[in-house]
């Protein structure tokens, strides 16, 4: 009776730990979707506002470029700017987005690197 208890135990421990994982890599799935998306859209609303800018049509507000490079799209945004040649005599589009690529890199080392 001992025996099967300690098996029993033995695979619900075993089962949580499969359960856990496979719950890490759903997780680690949706964070890389989620960054894709977004460093996507910071990258297309930078290719946007110049030929918006190049046609004389309404623009992007500076705010609305920001927003998705602030929330993980800084690489995108970043990407963008320099691919486009737009709004880099901005100081604040020309050191803001390398920074917060920075911050979200340090970011998700640090989040990885102690295991959360």
């Amino acid at each position: 009776m001992l025996k099967k208890a300690v098996k029993r135990g033995i695979i619900i421990i075993g089962g949580n730990f499969f359960i856990k994982e496979v719950a890490s890599q759903v997780e680690q799935k949706l964070l890389e979707l989620y960054l894709s998306a977004v460093n996507l859209a910071a990258f297309l609303l930078m290719g946007m506002d110049k030929r918006r800018a190049q046609r004389g049509a309404w623009r992007i507000s500076e705010k609305s470029l920001f927003f998705p490079a602030v929330l993980g799209g800084a690489l995108g945004g970043t990407l963008g700017m320099h691919l486009f040649r737009h709004k880099t005599r901005h100081w604040y589009f020309r050191y803001g987005f390398p920074l917060l690529l920075v911050l979200q890199v340090a970011g998700l080392t640090w989040w990885y690197g102690v295991g959360l």
